[in-house]
């Protein structure tokens, strides 16, 4: 699929779930194709809780021969992080090198001046172990994560290599309080075309927001509704809360999930 074809979203409600302060890029390309976008964010990004480890790890930063960031809020975080301490990514050890997951993560890192060493074939945990570009065996690998609910498969692929790796938690994502009235009302008349995932969270988040909000029949306000998945961990998360999913985005980026969107329609 191609995010610069022609066809449109024009008269279609679409939901993002993204967290509030990663909604806006989303909005912008979403009303470029013509929809009309609501709100469901479903991730609430915060600190982890407690600094400490990470802020250790960070401090012997050049003893690590690696550190693979799975996404923007690792990049974000641990740049911040670094800030206290005087430092830097730009001004990295040099036998320090860096793997980003995806393109958003690094993009994150180029706007911060630092070039990644790697980024996978595919925006996926697993095409970053299957070709990373070095035998695993005896490197120090640093992996910054969210501290709860995220998938251990790097750190566990990286060990079976015999890596030394070092997993610790740079930030957190939690569910919010409540929908958004425009949204829930939307919900209520049937106004709703499709709704897009970036991350199990998002659908795990929002099964939990429609509960609470619409008790436990909830689900039938997804009848007619294209579930749209960024990518194969989120997929499951759809097929777990929701019981399908109606298209996955190929790349496993935002432009990939708003073809994946478009297309939901084309072919239906």
């Amino acid at each position: 699929m191609n995010f610069e074809s022609g066809l449109s979203l024009n008269g279609k409600t679409i939901v993002v779930t993204r967290a509030q302060e990663q909604q806006s890029q989303a909005h912008d390309l979403l009303q470029s194709k013509g929809a009309r976008v609501l709100d469901l964010p479903a991730l609430v990004i915060g600190p982890p809780e407690v600094w400490a480890p990470l802020d250790n790890e960070l401090a012997r930063i050049e003893n690590f021969d690696w550190i693979i960031f799975s996404s923007s809020n690792g990049v974000d975080s641990v740049e911040k992080r670094l800030n206290q301490l005087d430092k830097t990514l730009a001004k990295k050890p040099n036998r320090l090198k860096i793997a980003a997951v995806g393109h958003k993560t690094a993009l994150s890192l180029q706007h911060l001046g630092v070039m990644p060493d790697f980024v996978p074939p595919k925006f996926v945990a697993d095409s970053l172990v299957e070709f990373f570009p070095m035998n695993g065996i005896g490197l120090n690998i640093l992996i910054p994560r969210v501290q709860t609910g995220g998938r251990k498969f790097l750190a566990e692929a990286f060990r079976e290599m015999k890596a030394n790796v070092v997993e610790v938690a740079a930030y957190d994502s939690c569910c919010p309080k409540n929908m958004p009235d425009e949204t829930v009302q939307a919900f209520k008349n049937k106004e709703i075309d499709a709704i897009l995932f970036t991350s199990g969270k998002t659908v795990a988040h929002t099964a939990k927001l429609m509960l609470d909000r619409f008790g436990l029949n909830w689900r039938e306000k997804f009848d007619g509704v294209n579930v749209i998945s960024i990518g194969p961990q989120t997929s499951i998360s759809c097929k777990k809360y929701l019981s399908r999913v109606d298209a996955q985005a190929e790349p496993h980026d935002l432009e990939g999930l708003i073809d994946a969107c478009i297309a939901s329609f084309s072919y239906a």
